[in-house]
């Protein structure tokens, strides 16, 4: 089985991997891991602050971070699997997270999509939009949308 797990770092991308520890993964399934950054993203910046980054500055540092995610993720499932020959793949990604998630399953021929769910209400859905939501309606194979358990 192939299957793209998308995270971004949050306790949500957290929860889709302690999902996957009841998969029972053996060598011939494949997990590629993706982070997507969205540089179209507008960010907040005091002008009165005084130092402004430029944007390639801004692009790196969220590839390093993207990066470190992958790496922390790749292990815990590693980790949790017990298998060190277990088949994962990591992979950064610019555009938008949605469209990006597709793409990328239809590339890799992926079975299952694995992506959390940040539980907007409907406002925030509104003004936010749902990356899971657009995945689930234009994925090419099957989506699991991974929700954090009520405390």
């Amino acid at each position: 089985m192939k299957i793209l797990l998308a995270t971004d770092g949050s306790k949500h991308s957290d929860q889709t991997v302690e999902i996957i520890r009841s998969f029972r993964l053996t060598e011939t399934d494949e997990i590629h891991v993706i982070s997507v950054v969205d540089m179209a993203v507008p960010m907040a910046v005091d002008m009165y602050a005084g130092y402004l980054p430029s944007t390639p500055e801004i692009e790196k540092h969220v590839r390093e971070n993207a990066e470190r995610v992958l790496s922390e993720t790749s292990d815990k499932l590693r980790q949790m699997h017990g298998n060190e020959r277990l088949n994962i793949s990591t992979e950064v990604l610019v555009g938008s997270p949605d469209s990006r998630i597709v793409e990328t399953a239809e590339e890799i021929n992926a079975d299952l999509i694995v992506v959390g769910s940040h539980g907007y209400n409907r406002w925030e859905r509104l003004l936010l939009g749902s990356v899971s939501d657009s995945v689930v309606h234009h994925a090419p194979c099957s989506v699991l949308v991974v929700r954090i358990p009520k405390e």
